[in-house]
């Protein structure tokens, strides 16, 4: 399951009014949100991102085990929906249905809204298949291992620092309303907890980088958001660096997201990168995941995991998982 993009110009004054819940945006904030997808080429890149990977998902899953899986896409604000397609794939006569959505931490207006849908939506159907959901995978075998290793090449990309050098990685996640996490949701701590594992797996101590979380690209709402803000910690990074007359640097690793997209393409690519530029930090991001064969087989093992084994139903046809991207 998937946030969902626009594939085309024309779409994305339909998408913008989905995201709002059927209000249509004024003229000035459809304006400002195409001047940001210009920046990027004009579209989004997600949904053919998101294509590729149900594709290498499905591949790795059918080459595990053979004929046991049949993975199907639904998207939260883009067609197919979430519904349609659990709908469609319950009427296949499956008897268990994994959901799993592709972002890597559990929050409750982020991932368990597009299972609570699924979920839903299967209730509707007569006999409804049994319903799995993978509450998250930050912790599944493999997901770090990744992580760290965009790390080290973009630390590997930067310039020399010298003996009076600073690195910082920066780890960032979509930001939530203050008011979800204060509920407890698990959100902070998840992304916290995959920030640290993956800052061991890469060796930042004994690399001499530090690491911190940052929070990016908060709703325009009037209500506070999680922070810090990336925009804000860049500033602050720039500052210490001046006052201390090091170089510093900084890498920037979206942990939140799992592909290329507007969060990534335009307010770390362009908008990060800029503030950093500006405060004399020298800047670099991790690679992000796509359709990486490596990661397409993290996401394919948790579906497995999530699974029961075949034949441990009665009656079981299969297990079908929902795959995609949230942002």
């Amino acid at each position: 399951m998937a946030h969902g993009t626009p594939r085309d110009r024309a779409g994305i004054e339909p998408f913008y009014t989905r995201i709002r819940r059927g209000s249509p945006p004024t003229p000035e904030q459809l304006a400002d949100l195409v001047r940001r997808y210009d920046a990027i080429g004009g579209t989004s890149p997600l949904a053919a991102r998101t294509d590729a990977q149900v594709r290498r998902i499905a591949a790795v899953l059918e080459a595990e085990e053979p004929g046991r899986f049949d993975v199907r896409f639904g998207a939260k604000h883009a067609e197919p929906s979430i519904e349609e397609a659990a709908v469609e794939l319950a009427g296949t006569g499956v008897r268990q249905i994994v959901g799993v959505v592709l972002t890597p931490h559990r929050a409750s207006i982020g991932s368990e809204e597009y299972l609570d849908r699924a979920e839903r939506a299967l209730g509707s159907t007569q006999d409804p298949p049994r319903f799995v959901r993978v509450a998250q995978w930050f912790d599944a075998p493999g997901f770090v291992e990744l992580v760290a290793s965009r790390i080290a090449d973009a630390l590997g990309g930067l310039g020399a620092p010298g003996p009076e050098g600073r690195a910082t990685v920066l780890f960032t996640a979509h930001s939530l309303p203050r008011r979800v996490i204060e509920a407890g949701d698990p959100y902070p701590e998840q992304v916290v907890a995959s920030a640290r594992a993956a800052a061991e797996a890469a060796g930042l101590d004994a690399r001499g980088v530090s690491w911190e979380v940052a929070w990016q690209s908060a709703g325009r709402t009037p209500e506070p958001w999680i922070g810090p803000d990336l925009l804000e910690v860049l500033r602050r990074l720039g500052a210490e660096a001046r006052a201390m007359r090091t170089r510093g640097a900084v890498v920037v690793c979206p942990i939140g997201f799992v592909a290329d997209h507007l969060e990534v393409l335009f307010d770390v690519d362009i908008e990060a990168r800029a503030v950093a530029e500006a405060e004399g930090l020298e800047f670099s991001r991790t690679a992000s995941l796509n359709d990486d064969p490596a990661f397409c087989a993290v996401v394919a093992g948790a579906v497995r995991a999530a699974a029961a084994p075949p034949g441990g139903m009665p009656g079981a046809a299969g297990t079908q998982p929902v795959a995609g991207e949230v942002r």
